[in-house]
């Protein structure tokens, strides 16, 4: 990612973090109204996957001028969504997913040029995370 897209990345991310709770429920309803049966994946408590997924992405951003520091995290959750039955597909309907929240949380600041980065920046995390996932299903 050029700086420039980091920068979108972070800022817009700021902008929508305030509201984290309601934009991991939007997230969240939007993914299981794209794909019903995601939603037998996730057993436990909604609210507290929303936090989760929230402090993960907010990780990502901060990271993004040293990606190299958050690999290892982003590549074990790779590992351990194959053990949830994630698979390739799923990670597009989750891009899919998280662009639309996005969007429906900045509105107007939700620019092609900050789509761009951020369809960047979810295909380079989800990109570690699958070949992690590749790595741990076929050794």
């Amino acid at each position: 990612m050029t700086e420039g897209q980091q920068n979108l990345v972070r800022s817009s991310f700021a902008a929508i973090a305030p509201n984290a709770p309601a934009v991991a429920a939007t997230f969240y309803a939007r993914l299981f109204e794209l794909d019903p049966a995601l939603r037998p994946l996730f057993k436990g408590d909604m609210g507290a996957q929303g936090r989760k997924l929230m402090a993960m992405i907010k990780t990502a951003v901060d990271n993004l001028h040293n990606l190299g520091t958050v690999i290892p995290a982003i590549e074990q959750l790779g590992r351990r969504h194959v053990g949830y039955g994630v698979t390739n597909q799923h990670y597009d309907t989750v891009g899919s997913a998280l662009l639309w929240t996005l969007e429906q949380g900045l509105g107007d600041a939700f620019t092609p040029a900050t789509r761009a980065a951020w369809t960047e920046c979810y295909l380079t995390l989800a990109g570690i995370m699958q070949q992690a996932a590749r790595a741990t299903a076929n050794p």
